[in-house]
């Protein structure tokens, strides 16, 4: 019989990696198209007002000035890189590093009716924050019907 030290860690990760897959919801088969040429794609969250488009982007840790934000042809891009951190003293192991570092990308297709001239962007612990403002005629309109 041979016998194995349990390792609860590994356990773990490999339950994790299980519900990534079964979930559909692993990084590195979703964005397939912006990994191409980056090293990992931030998360973000997309909104949408009556007046405006809301985009939400987490880039924890990397500079303002290291962040691409473009609108062309109607595309949305977010590019940049995330530094890496400088080497650990002497004496220092690293164990494991787990935080994503290197290019980053992401592209979203805008629609038509945008005001392209308009977008806001803002960068706020770590959250990059853009305000999309939408053309007059996205925007829903009411019609008042007239009874006879």
């Amino acid at each position: 019989m041979n016998m194995q030290v349990w390792n609860p860690f590994q356990e773990f990760e490999n339950l994790l990696a299980r519900y990534n897959k079964s979930s559909g919801s692993n990084p590195s088969t979703s964005m397939t198209s912006d990994l191409s040429f980056a090293d990992w794609a931030p998360s973000v969250d997309i909104e949408e007002e009556d007046d405006k488009y809301l985009i939400k982007a987490d880039l924890p840790g990397v500079d303002k000035k290291d962040i691409d934000v473009k609108l062309e042809n109607g595309v949305l891009s977010i590019r940049g890189e995330k530094q890496t951190e400088k080497e650990t003293g002497k004496g220092t192991k690293r164990h494991r590093t787990e935080r994503f570092h290197g290019t980053f990308a992401r592209s979203f297709t805008l629609p038509d009716a945008v005001k392209a001239e308009k977008v806001d962007a803002s960068y706020k612990d770590g959250v990059l924050s853009l305000t999309i403002p939408k053309a007059e005629e996205a925007k829903p309109k009411s019609i008042n019907i007239k009874v006879s």
